[in-house]
């Protein structure tokens, strides 16, 4: 009897694959270093039958269309935003995500994030390697000042209280808008403060994003919301990028209304803004929050515990799309 056939966008812990092997044929595109190319999707995806796919991979009705002998749709998402969920579902194709395991280890991201851009560390670092050392008590690579200061998380998830309880131990005071406000009760043992989202954006040193996206929250900071931060302030986004009008935070930048950004996503993935590729006081990585090697262990064993069920024949866990199974 032949066994299934398995593609992978792009490699992933050997131990999920190991997991995978013992039940299927399976196909990994075998570079992490870039997104798999259209081309190569369309065709490997009509060979398999189950497409293990990742966050960043866009599986549109044309990808869905090509897979002829698709039966399922492993994301390693959240939320399966970059999958035609209609498409698949028009076909009885199932779409399995993932649980938020993930927001810890962004957690740690954003406020890794947080501290490169105030204290300059990446500049920092790109100077020592070329060469300039300007002194120990030099003015030259001061930055902003974190402990003592006022954070302000857009969104109050998983990741927004991470972030509150490591800005706590910092001696921040934090402020947090969201849709919902907390009890009175649960907003004193967190140690938060509600305020509008105008109020966080004129109050805050750092304004951390952390809202989901969806299109209430397309360009929620614009040019407007910019203009109410301090010029001393700083924003970080490791949420969605297009959440943040990206023309509009260069425009802030450039002007000097903005002390610095670090981004850890942005509104045109895997492009970005050119200008920001060029600002001193803007650090960039390429969505990595993550990017940690327990949590990646973790991902993938979900995905795969989603794939071996559904090949046993079972209805998978985190379904996108219960009705296929009605």
């Amino acid at each position: 009897m032949a066994r299934p056939r398995v593609f992978v966008t792009q490699p992933v812990p050997e131990s999920a694959l190991a997991r995978l092997r013992e039940a299927a044929e399976v196909r990994v595109f075998p570079d992490a270093s870039r997104i798999l190319p259209r081309d190569d999707l369309l065709r490997e995806v009509g060979a398999a039958e189950v497409l293990y796919c990742l966050l960043h991979d866009r599986v549109d009705g044309e990808v869905i269309e090509a897979g002829r002998s698709l039966r399922l749709i492993a994301t390693s998402a959240i939320y399966p935003a970059n999958v035609d969920v209609a498409a698949a579902t028009s076909r009885r194709i199932p779409v399995t995500c993932i649980p938020n395991i993930v927001a810890e280890t962004t957690a740690d991201l954003q406020w890794g994030l947080l501290l490169a851009v105030a204290r300059r560390i990446v500049e920092a670092d790109r100077a020592v390697r070329r060469g300039l050392f300007p002194g120990g008590q030099s003015m030259y690579f001061v930055g902003g000042e974190v402990h003592g200061k006022t954070l302000g998380t857009i969104g109050l998830g998983a990741i927004g209280r991470g972030i509150a309880r490591r800005a706590r131990g910092f001696g921040m005071t934090v402020l947090y808008t969201k849709r919902a406000r907390l009890p009175a009760d649960e907003e004193a043992w967190l140690g938060l403060r509600y305020v509008s989202l105008e109020e966080l954006l004129a109050a805050s040193d750092f304004v951390v994003v952390n809202a989901s996206y969806h299109p209430g929250t397309h360009r929620l900071i614009g040019a407007r919301e910019l203009e109410l931060m301090k010029p001393t302030a700083y924003l970080i986004n490791t949420a969605r990028g297009p959440i943040v009008d990206e023309q509009a935070l260069v425009d802030a930048l450039r002007a000097g209304r903005l002390a610095g950004a670090a981004l850890d996503v942005y509104e045109k993935e895997p492009q970005v803004h050119p200008d920001l590729l060029t600002m001193e006081n803007v650090v960039l990585t390429p969505h990595i929050g993550s990017a940690g090697r327990e949590t990646r262990e973790q991902i993938a064993a979900v995905v795969v515990d989603n794939i071996l069920a559904f090949l046993a024949g079972r209805r998978p866990p985190n379904l996108a799309n219960p009705e296929v199974f009605a």
